[in-house]
């Protein structure tokens, strides 16, 4: 059993482009694609037994959403987003600011069971890609199948963007993408896609 961990700092809820834009907006436009960095969700990952009914129940009592058990799935559950890592591992998102008493929540709902729980916020950006062309922009540097018959709206994988190790969700239909990259990788990611996207300016 784990306690949360620090909560971010200043430092780490400062957008990963700010040296790129220095404090302006990070967005850019290519035709009918645009590529946005959104505010730092609350990031923890979370660790259990899913098939345990008393932890898979705590923690739907606190999130208002079941686990995803299907690989590589997506639960949705008010200001939150649990995103499938692996058969006993999930990344909760939530609102910035919000992780503190989200990891208190948890804690105190699943006490007196195994489980860990890790303030993750610092470790990732989060960018946005959305557009009619958004699958044939990151098939150039991601291996992933994304014809919507193999990945679709409510599915998340782990992979690789170019030599930059992310998260992948499918946020909607449009389609439109949430690329989360390691803060250290975020501006490499970020230049990688803009190249990617030029096509279509």
């Amino acid at each position: 059993m784990a306690d949360a961990m620090m909560t971010a700092d200043a430092g780490e809820r400062a957008g990963a482009l700010s040296r790129l834009f220095q404090g302006g907006e990070a967005s850019t436009t290519a035709g009918p694609l645009t590529l946005s960095e959104m505010p730092v969700p609350g990031q923890i990952n979370l660790r259990g037994n899913p098939s345990d009914a008393a932890f898979a129940e705590a923690v739907a009592k606190v999130l208002g959403c079941r686990l995803p058990v299907a690989a590589n799935t997506v639960e949705k559950g008010g200001d939150f987003s649990l995103l499938w890592l692996g058969p006993d591992e999930w990344l909760v998102l939530t609102a910035p600011g919000a992780e503190a008493e989200l990891s208190a929540g948890l804690v105190e709902a699943l006490a007196g069971q195994h489980f860990a729980i890790t303030d993750v916020t610092g470790n990732r950006a989060l960018f946005r890609l959305s557009g009619t062309p958004a699958r044939e922009v990151l098939a150039k540097g991601c291996s992933l199948d994304l014809h919507p018959s193999r990945f679709a709206t409510g599915q998340c994988a782990q992979t690789l963007l170019a030599r930059s190790g992310i998260i992948l969700s499918q946020v909607d239909d449009a389609p439109s993408y949430d690329i989360l990259p390691r803060r250290s990788f975020a501006e490499y990611t970020w230049r990688w896609l803009e190249d990617a996207m030029a096509e279509y300016r």
